[in-house]
């Protein structure tokens, strides 16, 4: 293999740290609203370049510049709800942000170090060894300390090519599928020798072509259902006004009323205050709210079985809040239906530091930021919610961002076969976070051949079939109800049953065999190069 400075003179640019910085900005647009899927690729691929070759220290530098810059330009929406809602200093938000991707970016520095100590110089071993160490880092983001997996590079993914691998390895297992892609199109570009670049090309087009090759259908219908998903579009700034309370409460049955589908999905703390802080007479107008005026005006399985999945906090003397999802039945559901409906119970079992759980030592921060219920309790059930001859599984918020902790709900016979994802995030404005948490939907999707259906306040409202395409949506920041029908599934994707058994171990464990062999063989690996000018 010829010495990086012989192959990529003319490229020598992309090597800089400004490049570094840019490409990490561009990794963003890589997502949705943007889905250029391909442009995760070419950004990664600049940052690989840019540390095949460095030193240690500098390529934990650039390491960590990419990441700043994606992070930052991916969730700078953090700024609205610290600034807007929760009366931060506009300079104090800000610093916030930084401050949160500077973090998290000494995952991407440390990896890149730590690929740059260990490099053989071997090209295959090579591109296995900056895929592992890029894996590590993003592994390492999406659990300690609870993670914030938040645009891991996977969910770039969701469309395109790459898709088809998810019901094989996974969110994770994309991240490192990418990066090795990545590796190898920064090998090509520094190595002119015509073995390499073959081989290097053949790399690329078998990962994109091969999963092509293998079965792909891993799930069967489980018939239809019809569903009404609300989107209140209450600004967050009244949404805990005691004075607007009563707005919220007449608008909850107002859109119930308007609703036909069997099932009525409402979003995350439809109700911003605890079930027994409502008056029995108000869940009784809730229910009546259910009962169709005409049976010519919904479907007829809806005339007879209807129900509502509320989102409400559930208040439990002995753990406190707890971030709930309840079942209603309709007032013209009867007998068993009724009572299964009526004993229903999801609450939040992943929850958010500093917005749910206040880690110690900083509930001045959650007091300043004047998050009403902010010290929460985490739920203990995670059963299917069975109506209509489907089995529901709730997921607050951002449980969606870990399949490893739902995945349980996605195997064996009593198996979810309809996601149902509330949320509520007008604490974050409009802009691409809403489009975000869509495509992780998307990606859930897709790894586990799952329909998802999304209840928001200000969206996105919409439904995902099990291919992770969207085909049905509500605009963001409107007031209405999305009448869609979603089908669901049964069986379980390759991805779904190892991910069962061991967890993400087995992603876990291969990133530490490829580094660990490295560092005891490398040695052995390495041959004599030229150091890059």
């Amino acid at each position: 293999m010829r010495s990086p400075a012989s192959g990529a003179q003319p490229l020598r640019w992309l090597g800089s740290a400004p490049a570094v910085l840019l490409a990490g900005i561009a990794q963003t647009l890589s997502f949705s609203p943007f889905e250029w899927w391909w442009l995760q690729l070419l950004s990664l691929a600049v940052l690989a370049h840019a540390t095949f070759g460095a030193a240690p220290r500098r390529a934990a530098l650039l390491g960590w510049l990419y990441a700043a810059g994606w992070l930052v330009s991916g969730f700078w929406w953090l700024y609205i709800s610290m600034h807007n809602f929760g009366g931060l200093h506009p300079a104090l938000a800000a610093l916030a942000v930084l401050v949160l991707a500077a973090l998290l970016g000494l995952y991407y520095a440390a990896a890149m170090a730590l690929w740059a100590r260990l490099r053989t110089h071997r090209p295959g071993w090579d591109v296995a060894l900056w895929a592992a160490c890029w894996l590590g880092a993003e592994l390492a983001r999406g659990l300690v300390f609870t993670g914030f997996p938040w645009i891991a590079s996977g969910y770039a993914h969701a469309i395109g090519p790459l898709a088809v691998w998810a019901p094989w390895i996974g969110v994770y297992g994309l991240c490192a599928l990418a990066a090795a892609m990545a590796a190898t199109s920064a090998l090509w570009l520094q190595d002119r020798t015509l073995r390499v670049r073959a081989a290097a090309s053949a790399v690329v087009i078998g990962l994109a072509l091969l999963p092509h090759l293998l079965p792909n259908q891993f799930t069967r219908s489980t018939g239809t259902l019809r569903v009404s998903l609300l989107q209140p579009n209450v600004p967050q700034d009244i949404k805990f006004d005691p004075d607007r309370l009563s707005l919220q409460l007449h608008g909850l049955v107002r859109q119930l009323t308007e609703a036909h589908g069997a099932l009525v999905v409402t979003p995350e703390s439809v109700l911003p205050l605890s079930r027994d802080q409502l008056s029995d007479g108000y869940w009784a107008a809730l229910r009546d709210a259910l009962q169709p005026a005409s049976a010519a005006s919904v479907p007829a399985s809806a005339a007879t079985e209807r129900a509502a999945l509320i989102g409400i906090f559930v208040s439990d003397e002995a753990s406190g809040y707890v971030n709930s999802v309840v079942a209603l039945p309709g007032g013209a559901t009867e007998g068993a239906a009724a009572s299964t409906a009526a004993g229903y119970h999801y609450g939040k079992r992943h929850l958010l530091p500093f917005g749910e759980i206040i880690p110690p030592g900083f509930h001045w921060f959650v007091n300043l930021m004047n998050i009403p219920l902010a010290d929460q309790a985490r739920g203990r059930s995670s059963e299917a919610f069975a109506f209509g001859g489907q089995r529901l599984r709730p997921l607050v918020c951002y449980e969606d961002l870990f399949g490893e902790d739902i995945v349980q709900s996605a195997v064996g016979p009593q198996a979810a076969t309809v996601f149902v994802n509330v949320s509520n995030l007008a604490w974050f404005g409009r802009w691409l976070v809403q489009d975000q948490h869509l495509q992780f939907s998307q990606m859930r999707a897709i790894e586990f051949q799952r329909p998802v259906i999304r209840s928001t306040n200000t969206g996105a409202t919409a439904v995902v079939d099990h291919h992770g395409r969207v085909t049905a949506r509500l605009p963001p920041r409107t007031t209405g109800v999305l009448e869609a029908s979603v089908e669901g599934r049964t069986g379980e994707t390759p991805y779904a049953r190892w991910l069962a058994t061991c967890g993400l171990w087995p992603l876990i464990a291969a990133a530490l065999a490829i580094v660990g062999l490295t560092a005891i063989t490398g040695h052995r690996l390495q041959r004599p190069r030229t150091p890059r000018p």
